[in-house]
Parts: C-alpha cells; sequence; structure tokens
C-alpha cells in the first residue's frame, strides 16, 4: 500500500482517530467531548461539546506563537492601482477593532450579518470580526441584484449589513448603495444598522440613524477578544441558489470547518506555514470562503486577495504578474479563467515576460477541466496542473490529487482520487454499485467529513430532500460519472448534462470534451436540444481562439466528423453556433440549463448570478441564425 491509500483507509475506517489527531493542529478551549457524534442519524456531527474560536486559530494565534510580522493578506488590485500588505499583527488590530465596532452595533454570538461586498480586505476583516465574536456572517456576493439580496436578508435576518460603497467590474463603476437600499426597501425583514466603507472610486450618501461610516466607527472602536462558541456553532451561512423562491442556505460549523481547513492545505495543496497562496476567485463564492480567507489564515499562509480578472486588468498576463511579484507557491482557480487567457493569449507570450520559478502548482476548479485546456496550461507552465473537484456544499475537496500526500500521475479528464474523509461511491439508478468505468451516480458514503455542511439554514427537512433522501445512507452530489480501474474518478457533470439521443443516454460533457480539442476552439459548451425525431440532439456554441480565419461552416463540419470519429455516429453531433463569448456565472460556471431554454423557445429567467447579462442576448441572435429560439 502507497502512503495515500494508508491515509485513505485509515481516515474511512477510523474517521474518529484520523480527524481527532487532526485537530491537534488548531487551539481548543475546550475539548470535545466526542469527535464524531452519530447519535441523530443522519445528522453526524463533529467534535460535540468542544469549544474554540475560528477568528482566533486564523490570526491571535500566530501572533502569539511569534509570527506576527509574517505578511497576512496581500492586497492586489489591478482595477484601483492598489497594493496593500496586512502582517498578522496587523491583520489582528482591524479585526479586533471592528469586532469592536460590531459589538458596539448590537452584535453578540449567534447574531447574523450579511457583508455585501467587493474583493477588498475589509470584506474578509468583517468575515473574521463576525467569527471573533461567535456572530454568523452570510457574504452575499458584491453587486448581486436588490431582489436576490432582499431574499437573503429575508432569510438570514440579519441585524446588521456591511457594504462597500462599490467596485469597478473592469472599467465600470459599479455603485452598491442603491443596491442595497432597494433591497432593504423591499426585504420584510429590516437590518438595524449598515456600516458602509466608503471607497475614493465612489462616496456612497449614508441614511441618518441607519448607516455609519466604517472609518468613523474604527476611529473610537475598542478592540475585543475572542468569544469561545461551540465546535457545532454556525460559522456561516451561504447561499447557493435563489433565482425563484427560497435559496438554499448551506451551514459551515466552527469546530469540523477549522479543523478540515487546516488540515488540507498542506496535505492537499501542499503548503506550509509562510507560503504564499492565491485562490483567484471572490469572498461571495464557496473558494473565496474556504480558499482566499479561512483556510491560508488557518494555516498561517500568506493569502492573496485579488481585485481584478484574469484578462483585461490590464491584459492576459495579469495572472502571471501577480504570481511573480507576490512569489506565489500555489495558485487555485477556476478553468474559466484560463480558457479566457488561452483566447487572448494562445501561445502563451505574456508567461514569457515573468518568472514564475517559485511557482510550483496549479489547481483549478468549479467547472469541469477539459483536456485541451489542461494540455495547454501544462505545456505552457512546466508545473503540475492539478483538477479537483468539490462543491459550495462540502467547502473542501472531495477529489484531489493530494500533493501533500502522494502525488499521482495525472490523467487528463479526472479529478484523480478521493481526498481522505470521503467515501465516493457510484451508484445506478437502483442503488448498487457501478464497476470500473461504467458511468453512475456520483454519491458519498455517509459520514461525511468535517467541515461539510451539517444542514441547510434553518431547513432540516430540505436538507434531508435534496441530499440524503436520493439514496439512503449517502449524500447525493447530483453529478454524473465513473472510476476507472486505478481508482481515479471522472465527473462528467451534472445529472441532467446527461441527453437522450434517440433512446441512448449521452453525455453532453463526453463531447464539450472533444470540441475544446479542437485547434481553433478557446472554449466551448454542448447543449442537449429538443429534437421531433430523436427527442433531444447535442448542440454545440464555440467561442473561437484570436485569429482564426475559418468559415462557421468548416468548423461545424471538422466538429462533427470528431464526434463522429470519436463517439460515434450515434451522437447524432451536426450543428455547431459560433458564438464570441459563453455566459456565465461570476464565479465562472457557464450556465448552460439557461442557454437550453433560450434554443428551445422556453420562457427563462437570467440568473441573479450572471456575469454579463448582454452575452444571453448575443446567445439568441447567434441561435437564431442556426434555426433555434425561434
Amino acid at each position: 500500500m502507497g502512503k495515500y491509500e494508508d491515509v485513505f483507509q485509515r481516515s474511512i475506517q477510523d474517521p474518529a482517530g484520523f480527524w481527532g489527531e487532526a485537530a491537534q493542529a488548531i487551539t481548543w478551549d475546550k475539548k470535545w467531548d466526542k469527535v464524531l457524534d452519530d447519535s441523530k442519524k443522519p445528522f453526524y456531527r463533529w467534535f460535540t461539546g468542544g469549544e474554540m474560536n475560528t477568528c482566533f486559530n486564523a490570526v491571535d494565534r500566530h501572533v502569539n506563537s511569534g509570527r506576527g510580522d509574517q505578511t497576512a493578506i496581500i492586497y492586489d488590485s489591478p482595477v484601483t492601482n492598489t497594493v496593500q500588505k496586512f502582517t498578522y499583527k496587523e491583520l489582528l488590530d482591524q479585526v479586533s477593532r471592528f469586532a469592536g465596532v460590531l459589538k458596539d452595533s448590537g452584535v453578540t454570538k449567534g447574531t447574523t450579518v450579511i457583508i455585501y461586498m467587493p474583493m477588498i480586505p475589509q470584506a474578509a476583516i468583517a468575515m473574521l470580526a463576525c467569527a471573533r465574536l461567535g456572530a454568523v456572517h452570510s457574504v452575499v456576493f458584491g453587486g448581486f441584484a436588490p431582489h436576490e439580496l432582499a431574499i437573503r436578508i429575508n432569510d438570514a435576518k440579519p441585524r446588521v449589513m456591511i457594504t462597500a460603497s462599490g467596485a469597478l467590474e473592469g472599467k465600470k463603476l459599479l455603485e452598491y448603495k442603491p443596491l442595497l437600499d432597494k433591497a432593504i426597501q423591499e426585504a420584510e425583514h429590516k437590518p438595524e444598522k449598515c456600516i458602509i466603507f466608503q471607497r475614493q472610486i465612489v462616496k456612497a450618501p449614508l441614511i441618518a440613524g441607519r448607516d455609519f461610516d466604517w472609518d468613523e466607527l474604527m476611529a473610537k472602536a475598542k478592540p475585543v477578544g475572542c468569544t469561545p462558541v461551540k465546535a457545532t456553532d454556525p460559522l456561516y451561512i451561504l447561499y447557493t441558489s435563489g433565482t425563484t423562491g427560497k435559496p438554499k442556505g448551506v451551514v459551515r460549523d466552527n469546530g469540523g470547518h477549522a479543523v478540515a481547513l487546516c488540515w488540507s492545505m498542506e496535505n492537499i495543496y501542499g503548503v506550509k506555514p509562510g507560503d504564499v497562496y492565491w485562490a483567484a476567485s471572490d469572498v461571495g463564492w464557496v473558494v473565496g470562503h474556504s480558499y482566499i480567507v479561512y483556510a491560508p489564515l488557518l494555516a498561517g499562509c500568506t493569502t492573496v486577495l485579488y481585485e481584478g480578472k484574469p484578462v483585461g486588468t490590464p491584459d492576459a498576463g495579469a495572472f502571471w504578474r501577480v504570481i511573480s511579484q507576490h512569489g506565489v507557491k500555489v495558485m487555485f482557480t477556476a478553468p474559466t479563467a484560463f480558457r479566457a487567457i488561452k483566447k487572448e493569449d494562445p501561445n502563451g507570450e505574456f508567461i514569457k515576460k515573468y518568472d514564475l520559478s517559485g511557482f510550483k502548482y496549479l489547481f483549478l476548479a468549479g467547472e469541469r477541466l477539459d483536456p485541451d485546456t489542461y494540455h495547454w496550461a501544462s505545456k505552457l507552465l512546466k508545473k503540475p496542473v492539478i483538477d479537483h473537484w468539490w462543491q459550495t456544499e462540502t467547502g473542501w475537496p472531495i477529489t484531489a490529487n493530494c500533493m501533500g500526500i502522494e502525488a499521482f500521475p495525472i490523467k487528463p479528464g479526472s479529478s484523480t482520487k478521493p481526498v481522505p474523509g470521503y467515501n465516493v461511491q457510484i451508484l445506478d439508478t437502483n442503488g448498487k454499485q457501478a464497476g470500473p468505468k461504467e458511468t453512475g451516480l456520483v454519491t458519498i458514503k455517509l459520514p461525511l467529513p468535517p467541515g461539510t455542511l451539517p444542514t441547510l439554514w434553518q431547513a432540516d427537512d430540505r436538507f434531508l430532500e435534496s441530499y440524503l433522501k436520493v439514496y439512503p445512507g449517502y449524500y447525493f452530489t447530483s453529478d454524473g460519472g465513473y472510476v476507472d480501474e486505478d481508482g481515479y474518478v471522472y465527473i462528467m457533470g451534472r445529472v441532467d448534462d446527461v441527453i437522450n439521443v434517440a433512446g441512448h443516454r449521452l453525455s453532453t460533457g463526453e463531447m464539450e470534451e472533444v470540441v475544446s480539442t479542437h485547434q481553433d476552439v478557446a472554449e466551448c459548451a454542448v447543449i442537449g436540444v429538443h429534437d421531433i425525431l430523436k427527442g433531444q440532439v447535442p448542440l454545440g456554441l464555440c467561442v473561437l481562439k484570436a485569429g482564426v480565419t475559418k468559415s462557421e461552416e468548416e468548423i461545424r463540419k471538422e466538429l462533427s466528423s470528431m464526434i463522429r470519429n470519436t463517439i460515434g455516429a450515434i451522437a447524432s453531433y451536426k450543428e455547431t453556433c459560433v458564438v464570441k463569448r459563453l455566459p456565465k456565472t461570476r464565479s465562472g460556471k457557464i450556465l448552460r440549463g439557461t442557454m437550453r431554454k433560450i434554443a428551445d423557445s422556453e420562457p427563462y429567467v437570467a440568473p441573479s448570478t450572471i456575469d454579463d447579462p448582454v452575452t444571453l442576448g448575443e446567445i439568441e441572435d447567434a441561435l437564431k441564425k442556426v434555426g433555434y429560439a425561434k
């Protein structure tokens, strides 16, 4: 047995022993009574009886151990031409004083607070200050539509809202205050106070008695210490949906979250205290919670908080500049970011301008990493490019190539093997285990490891219905996939990405994999569209690389031939639509479901998470040209 196999088997056969050992890495105010509490199955809890504080473990602990002068946060904002660094000591000062502000505003242990902010250090400071007091924060992506914010206000019922005056989306100024005012006006629940961080790019008018200036409150605030909380007390709520009806509020607890994230930094990402780690995401998403704010700080690393884009701020060399300038050892972002870079700079000319000698690994997640993007990044960077897979619900990776345990050979298209703690099983529709290379439904045998969602916010029944009742004894991921003969996991996409062509179930993910290997394609999506004869047929939407001169008809014929040769005529892939860009959420997920509705002329609502609503109109126009979206 290899090292990974030993570690993995121990985590599955003796979870209490395994995670009890991992928990020694953080500081406890009171040791737990039980590592794994299974007294209320299927609601498992970790470290019951234990008491600790997440903020103490992320900030104070490092100052107390003599590492206060180490940089904790590097704020890099090409949109405002700002680079600002905070040592752990400086971060402690800011967080403890802002916790004092919140305390004076009536925030105590268990109080909910909504944070609606751009990618600025104050967002992380606000999160940590809530954790310091034992308050429950809910970060809502900055610039979210007022209606979506109102839904979350009604569900979380915050006493205090924290926001900033605005943000720059590329070159466009987005004012947050009018959005906040409109949301509060619409919401039935009314927050008592709003704390506004005024940015130099725009000043927000304040409503007397309700709105307060961040800097003015900080000037007179007294620092406060950490409030011990139960390991099972909630740290935060993160909403995963809510375009219609009630959103799902994923709950994260304090103890299991701190233990799992701290463990993941060295064991999955191969980083140690003092290393510079960069997750190029946003604090509004789970990646931002886990790997911009909490995990790097819990592990004593330096984290990069980047306010910019992979391209256009100012160019396709933005990521390489950050890695080179700040000595980034490990980076984590979404494949869609790399596809954007690949489109703008297909030959990697910008990479040659920067010193990336200290850069060790690139981790990608959020969208399936197509083999073409993997090969492109791997060839140009000459560093391991590692696909890994997880969800908002799990809070940290389910499958990965664990670089701190044992590095496996990379298989393009696979996110490698289950991370210790996750007993991944592929089941067929009858709940029976699938054999090697048999595609089925990806599930995780209970109990889930620490750090994953214990339930949904004030919705235990919905938690059971959504995740645990589909296959009793298992967590249902809603993804399809398979495991090969070497134990490598292949995630083929959401279960609804499987289309039925004349009675044959085919994976659009598999087709995307083929389309993405075409030399002229920068990015693609394959969706199933309605067909009178066959039920559904695949339709490809492609963004071409810069400088391609071939006609759309040539591209269409070449792709149809490639699918026929790789998957077979059974796939019935005949139509390709060339578009300028694909519609995505701000976290980089392609809106396949929305495009499917547009193509089939069904009514649709532009999701609140969309990066740019204009793209949907462009998609509709392009689809009309090829006979869809009538």
